[in-house]
């Protein structure tokens, strides 16, 4: 029995976001504690879009660990498979953004809970219970927590779960630029739905053109290849069909999660075909349209409170904006 829509597996931290725009984590004062870790906002983002979403995890049975917990239970969030050990500590990501857009981390994470999550503490009953399982490359980094989201992928597979991939990268977590192409390539193998973003677009393809390299995954067999622009909107590629949806222009106070959300947004609106037994590479241009209309709005609203879990908006806001803004900009 599919009683859940979507597992999300990996990484839940704690970001503290500077209160400061335009600096640097060097000039930054002060900052503001927000749940955050890129499955966790994941599975929040659903939740509030009305999606039936389960988080699998580690985190430490301490404050922090604690506190994630909460929210996620607080939002709706299916949190059976999520570990708090009293022996790890949770993850901590202070950010900031600086003058030119760009966001500024550090991680503290030496080890994390989340990297020590082990195979035996994975709860294996939940994940055929879920449509689909979202992961990403962070829990793929380190021992024993790669092995652990290799086994939660060969199950839902298993199952016939679809698989939806967002690499997020983050350069600083990998020993080398080589180990981090080879590891983004491993969560690309058993993956049917994408969210990249250009960089992360050309490290798995080593193809500079867009579009080039978005028809390169199709024919490796991916169904779906969403690629974000950040306000410029996305371009989102199935086997037979490519839409172009423009950004909507908002008053950014803090991008992080924005990505996240979009990938909310992106499986809410696939969901519906999924259940029906159809294919993300079987919609047709007029339902992918509206579908990727639909993450662009959730990641645009993100980006407008600090914080990820705490930004990201419920289905009647996202509804809401898109009646005031039913077309990007």
């Amino acid at each position: 029995m599919r009683d859940l829509d979507v597992i999300c597996l990996g990484e839940a931290l704690i970001d503290f976001v500077a209160l400061q725009s335009g600096v640097s984590l060097i000039e930054a004062q002060d900052f503001h504690k927000a749940a955050g870790g890129a499955p966790a906002n994941v599975a929040v983002g659903l939740a509030r879009l009305g999606a039936r979403p389960a988080f699998i995890g580690k985190v430490g049975d301490e404050p922090f660990g604690q506190v994630l917990k909460k929210t996620l239970d607080d939002n709706g969030v299916d949190t059976t498979g999520m570990v708090l050990d009293p022996n790890a500590r949770t993850g901590l990501a202070f950010v900031s953004l600086t003058e030119t857009g760009e966001r500024d981390f550090v991680f503290f994470r030496n080890p994390s809970a989340d990297m020590t999550f082990r195979p035996d503490e994975l709860a294996e009953e939940l994940i055929p219970r879920a449509h689909i399982l979202h992961y990403g490359s962070i829990s793929l980094i380190d021992e024993p927590a790669r092995t652990t989201t290799l086994r939660a992928i060969e199950l839902a597979r298993e199952a016939g779960a679809l698989l939806s991939y967002d690499p997020n990268l983050r350069l600083n977590l990998w020993p080398s630029l080589e180990r981090a192409c080879e590891g983004l390539r491993e969560g690309l193998a058993h993956a049917d739905v994408l969210k990249v973003s250009e960089e992360e677009l050309y490290l798995l393809t080593g193809i500079d053109d867009r579009e080039q390299a978005a028809w390169e995954l199709l024919d490796q067999g991916i169904q779906l290849v969403a690629v974000t622009m950040g306000a410029e909107g996305c371009d989102c590629f199935i086997p037979h069909a490519q839409v172009r949806i423009h950004g909507h222009h908002v008053e950014a106070v803090d991008t992080t999660g924005a990505g996240d959300g979009f990938v909310a947004g992106m499986l809410a609106g696939i969901l519906p075909a999924w259940r029906q037994g159809r294919r993300p590479g079987d919609l047709e241009c007029e339902e992918l349209d509206p579908i990727c209309t639909y993450a662009n709005a959730v990641g645009a609203l993100t980006t407008t409170v600090r914080g990820a879990i705490p930004a990201l908006p419920t289905a009647d806001q996202v509804e809401a904006f898109l009646v005031e803004n039913p077309m990007g900009v």
